[in-house]
């Protein structure tokens, strides 16, 4: 019993590293989400808010997955353009596009605090390697979403 749940662990965890590797926009998600994350200790969030947005970051990853494994079964069984087939993608595309519509919303709600901004650009001011370490990282950022191909 435990050897197969971990198996099943592994099987996870290979479709998420596939996934990582082929789909540049679950890097792109993935990149958002470690922005996202990398600001949220700004913002003294509860713990209800804390854990709203890991249901949201969460939420968007798992539906780019199921995206793609939507497209993948697709594909398996034809090349050939089908109504059906072309409709259950742009589905399942669709559903991407409304959670990750949700999780900007959240992202407003959660985040739309002008004085803690203020309070950030003032501490960058202070303390000018934040802001440069933020640049610097988009570098790795963008070459990650839009080159990064895993063996």
């Amino acid at each position: 019993m435990c050897s197969k749940m971990i198996k099943g662990f592994g099987f996870a965890a290979r479709g998420i590293w596939r996934c990582a590797r082929e789909e540049w926009h679950f890097r792109f998600h993935l990149v958002a989400a470690f922005y996202v994350l990398l600001f949220a200790p700004y913002f003294s969030l509860s713990r209800a808010e804390g854990a709203l947005l890991a249901l949201t970051i969460g939420g968007v990853l798992t539906a780019e997955l199921i995206n793609s494994a939507v497209e993948r079964a697709i594909d398996r069984f034809s090349t050939e353009h089908h109504p059906l087939a072309g409709a259950a993608k742009d589905m399942a595309a669709g559903a991407v596009l409304i959670t990750a519509i949700a999780a900007v919303a959240v992202a407003v709600l959660l985040f739309w605090k002008p004085t803690v901004w203020a309070a950030i650009i003032a501490d960058w001011a202070g303390h000018i390697h934040k802001p440069i370490l933020l640049a610097l990282s988009a570098v790795p950022a963008v070459l990650f979403v839009w080159k990064w191909r895993a063996k």
